[in-house]
Parts: C-alpha cells; sequence; structure tokens
C-alpha cells in the first residue's frame, strides 16, 4: 500500500513537472530570435564569400567612378553618397553579442556600440572612399543614425581613416527614416555619381514600401542601376526585407513570427510568376 501511493505521488509529481516547463520551454520547431541571426553574423565574420562581395561592390564602384572622371569636362562638383552601418562600417559585433548574451536588438545596448566607436571597415570601402577623395570627389555620410551619434562616428571613421569624417558630411536622422529629403540636399550642390548602401532605402524613396513584392518590382526596374550607379553592400544580418517578412507587424509572438516565415517559404517555381522557367521531360522540351 505504501509503494501504490508512493509510486502515484511521483508520477503526480513528474505529470505537474511536464506541464509546468513546457510552458516555459521552446518548441524544437521554434528557435528563438538570437538563434536565428546567429548564421548571417557567422556569414558575415567568417564567410570570404562575403569578404569577395564586399571588394566585387566596390571594384564596381571604382569602375563607374573612373567614367564618370573621364566624362567630367565641365568641371562639374561631383559626390559620392553612402550609408555607414553595413555599408562601410562593419557592426556584426554589436549583433554577436546579443547573440552571446540571448538578448534580441534593443536601442539602449546599440546606442552603447555607437559610442565605443569600435566598428571595423567593411572589406574595400576605405580604400575606394580615399580613391574617390583623392580624385577632387567629395562623400556625405546619409545615415539614421541620430545627431547625437556625430561625435563618436566622427572618431570611428577617422581612426579607420575615412575621409570627409567631419559634421559638415554627416546628414543623420532628423525628421524621419527617409533619406529622400537628404540626398535632395547634396544635389542641391553637387552631381551625385554614386550611392552606396546596404539596404533600397538607401537609393531613392520609391523603395520605400512595406511589401517585398513591390520592392522586388521597383528592383527590376532600376536593373540597369545596380553595379553602376547604384551599388549595394550584402547585409544578411538585418534590414527592411527582414521587417517585409511581417508585412512590418512588430507586435507578433515569437510563435505568430515562426508560422509567418514557414508559410512564406517558396518550395516550387510557380510559372506564372517566373518568365524563365521552362519544363523538361525525358522526351525532350
Amino acid at each position: 500500500m505504501i509503494y501504490r501511493k508512493a509510486f502515484i505521488f511521483i508520477n503526480i509529481v513528474i505529470f505537474f513537472f511536464y506541464s509546468a516547463t513546457a510552458q516555459v520551454l521552446p518548441s524544437n520547431n521554434l528557435q528563438s530570435e538570437e538563434d536565428l541571426k546567429l548564421y548571417p553574423v557567422l556569414w558575415h565574420q567568417l564567410s570570404a564569400e562575403y569578404m569577395a562581395l564586399c571588394y566585387q561592390a566596390f571594384n564596381a564602384a571604382r569602375s563607374t567612378l573612373e567614367m564618370e572622371l573621364a566624362k567630367n569636362r565641365l568641371g562639374e562638383r561631383l559626390a559620392i553618397v553612402t550609408d555607414i552601418d553595413e555599408t562601410i562600417l562593419n557592426n556584426s559585433y554589436s549583433e554577436a553579442r546579443n547573440i552571446v548574451e540571448g538578448k534580441s536588438y534593443n536601442f539602449a545596448d546599440w546606442t552603447k556600440w555607437i559610442d565605443e566607436a569600435s566598428a571595423t571597415a567593411i572589406p574595400g570601402s576605405v580604400d575606394f572612399l580615399c580613391f574617390a577623395a583623392s580624385m577632387g570627389v567629395e562623400i556625405f555620410y546619409i545615415s539614421n543614425r541620430t545627431p547625437r551619434d556625430i561625435p563618436a562616428t566622427i572618431f570611428n571613421l577617422r581612426y579607420l581613416n575615412f575621409p570627409f569624417a567631419d559634421k559638415e558630411h554627416m546628414l543623420f536622422l532628423a525628421d524621419g527614416s527617409s533619406k529622400e529629403s537628404r540626398r535632395k540636399v547634396v544635389a542641391g550642390d553637387y552631381k551625385i555619381i554614386l550611392l552606396l548602401g546596404d539596404n533600397l532605402n538607401d537609393f531613392a524613396d520609391c523603395f520605400e514600401v512595406k511589401d517585398n513584392i513591390a520592392r522586388a518590382g521597383a528592383v527590376e526596374k532600376f536593373r540597369q542601376e545596380w553595379g553602376r550607379r547604384f551599388i549595394v553592400i550584402p547585409n544578411a544580418i538585418y534590414g527592411e526585407w527582414e521587417k517585409g517578412i511581417y508585412d512590418y507587424k512588430e507586435n507578433l509572438s515569437p510563435e505568430e513570427r515562426a508560422k509567418v516565415r514557414k508559410a512564406k517559404l517558396k518550395t516550387t517555381v510557380c510559372p506564372e510568376q517566373d518568365s524563365n522557367l521552362h519544363s523538361f521531360s525525358a522526351t525532350g522540351p
């Protein structure tokens, strides 16, 4: 009788233990937001392919620059507009800290990281911008960092030997996140020959839409500009593309976000969506 009561008691304890832990332990199919960033951060920090893509981008930028310099017989004032974060400065270390500490991105930690001024240069960025400056081209840094970040940013850029690292060449976040008005300020006095960025919003306001399909359509319209006037630096860690996955819904739970991600995966190609797709059969086309 005693053994039977003990057996029942043990089973009750086990039942309540698993009932409680089931509510706090994540599902095997549910990755934390930090885990989702792990491979993109490792790719940025360890992948030789990432480095090659960066060099490729700045090599393409130099080709455009040299062509524009050769055409500039009237002596127009030329300028390059560049984003900062993940375009010329590598902040993957900040995201790596979040992963190690089990945190998601938050503005307070991001501000502390900026104040450290310890971001490194994206491969090829310093050499390219210094070459442009040596040819008489001015560099303007249009970033959605806040005005309070300007001193630390200047320190970081100067430490890495970026040219024109001064307050006069920095147009930071003011009246909204759109960069179009700031680009127009530069265009009022200079001919902008190149735009550098890791996000489509760094290039034109037509990309500022909350739909990844519409963004892709806008990319198609500018297909002749990529690698010429528009130079994209790869960024798999974050960006508007990520927000677009969730249709800019910021209050989704981790479970809801996981469902959205899986729902938007494509396992087959729809012929109506890909004009290049053709069927294949054993008997030939």
